[in-house]
């Protein structure tokens, strides 16, 4: 019989864990002053209480190691679970969202997409605003850890390529989780602290540089304010695209360097090419730009860097409004959410080296039309890919685009206009952040969409974010037969 203790275990240690994070914006509410702390302190104490429950009753089941489909389970339900209780301050805060609503923005946070149905930013006690920072920062480091521990192990989108022997068995998978999870968590923590360090220094106050440093650190894009970063033009947006970008390399890499061997980071591939692709990017919006209006100022190349990093990396700030720019610029946004940063980063979409593998593949492919008894393998990074790895890698691809066409479909039936429903497939599967449409409020808000619409996004938030196979598996019988 299955045994869902140890999975259960994990959960309730990760929600009670969510217990207490709320009580940082409940102090924050404290010395605010605006007797809004009371929402917090209520929401910790059902959140703790009901961690520290499931997992006093799982606790007899607990082991250091997990079969293969309570991996899978545990990765899916940690995802599913949290923003349940997330979405708490939301329900009972001063934004009283109903349950879709609430439930749809503690989603947007843990899985760091960015999309949000609140309108009145501003407005909001700071506590609450603090707590969408959390959200986000807590799910980015969260991703970071399946990414690099449980996704290579099992065998996601061609992660294995990843695995190293310290994953030969699955009785290693939480030990070593921990032990890597120390070195992940001082990065992690060492940039937001710089990044909010640099955002202060640029003109932000303290409060708003702590929250858009979480929030970009864990490229997840919730601001303090209705207009997102246009609210701080200027430096302060270069150093959002600095960090952003820092936050899409894998944080592998960051360690190595910090720990004083900066080679591995500079003969990364993925690395290599993720700055190079962004750069071409960046060149063509630009070119177009200067074609189609002969003038180019410090502001637009900004404002073109800016949000081309933000929707590549998946970071989801806005600054000015994108869809002016033209069908080309647009186009161009669009598909650069469809790749986004590297693996192993808390960047969202289908990943760099898989873009990599693609183009790879059809390029022996290619060769062999011309020459077909000539021997070739794929090789990364030098090393040589196996089938298992380029299959999977094709099989993510797939599933991407045809949930992409079933979701923009399903969203369409709903009533959305033809661009809501696009975009809003599009930002919940990627993870990007931003709709646009006839629907989307002036200020990049969901509110308007059908409840039926925003738990679809839901579902697909959580599927993109762990990357469609993680989730499907575990809706198909012979998985829990194997």
């Amino acid at each position: 019989m299955f045994d869902l203790r140890p999975v259960g275990y994990v959960i309730g240690l990760l929600v009670a864990v969510l217990g207490a994070a709320m009580l940082l914006p409940m102090l924050v509410d404290i010395a605010e002053g605006r007797g809004h702390w009371p929402v917090f302190a209520q929401s910790a104490f059902v959140t703790g209480l009901s961690g520290g429950l499931i997992a006093l009753g799982c606790a007899n089941g607990a082991r250091a190691g997990l079969s293969i489909q309570q991996a899978f389970l545990l990765t899916t339900g940690v995802w599913a679970v949290l923003p349940l209780f997330g979405a708490l301050p939301f329900m009972i805060g001063a934004t009283q969202l109903n349950l879709v609503d609430s439930y749809f923005e503690a989603m947007s946070g843990i899985t760091t997409t960015g999309s949000t149905v609140i309108v009145g930013l501003d407005e909001l006690p700071k506590g609450l605003l603090l707590w969408r920072g959390i959200l986000q920062w807590l799910g980015g480091l969260g991703i970071v850890i399946v990414a690099i521990v449980f996704l290579p192990v099992m065998r996601v989108g061609g992660m294995q390529f990843f695995e190293t022997e310290a994953f030969d068995t699955l009785g290693k998978v939480l030990p070593r989780a921990l032990d890597i999870s120390k070195g992940l968590i001082q990065v992690y923590v060492g940039l937001t602290l710089v990044c909010s360090l640099v955002y202060s220094a640029t003109g932000l106050t303290p409060f708003e540089a702590t929250v858009h440093a979480m929030t970009t650190i864990s490229t997840g894009g919730f601001s303090t304010s209705d207009l997102s970063f246009g609210a701080f033009p200027g430096a302060p947006q270069y150093a959002a695209a600095l960090f952003m970008i820092l936050g899409a390399l894998p944080f592998v890499r960051l360690m190595q360097l910090i720990y004083g061997n900066p080679a591995p980071l500079w003969r990364d591939s993925q690395i290599r090419t993720f700055l190079r692709w962004v750069f071409y990017a960046l060149v063509l919006l630009l070119a177009y730009e200067w074609v189609a209006t002969g003038f180019l100022d410090e502001n637009g190349v900004r404002l073109r860097l800016f949000n081309l990093v933000s929707i590549f990396t998946g970071t989801g700030y806005g600054a000015g409004d994108v869809t002016v720019w033209g069908a080309m610029p647009f186009t161009v946004l669009f598909v650069v959410g469809m790749i986004g940063g590297c693996t192993g980063s808390t960047a969202c979409s289908i990943k760099i080296f898989r873009y990599q593998i693609l183009l790879n593949a059809i390029r022996v492919q290619v060769l062999k039309i011309r020459a077909p008894h000539r021997q070739m393998s794929l090789r990364y990074d030098g090393q040589t890919l196996s089938e298992q790895v380029v299959t999977s890698v094709m099989a993510l691809f797939t599933l991407y685009i045809l949930s992409l066409g079933f979701l923009s479909t399903g969203l369409a039936l709903l009533g959305l206009p033809l661009l809501d429903a696009l975009t809003a497939a599009w930002t919940s599967l990627f993870n990007v952040g931003p709709a646009f449409g006839e629907l989307v409020g002036a200020t990049g808000a969901l509110d308007a969409l059908p409840d039926a619409a925003k738990w679809m996004m839901c579902l697909a938030m959580l599927a993109g974010r762990l990357e469609l196979l993680a989730v499907i598996v575990l809706f198909l019988p012979v998985f829990w037969r194997a």
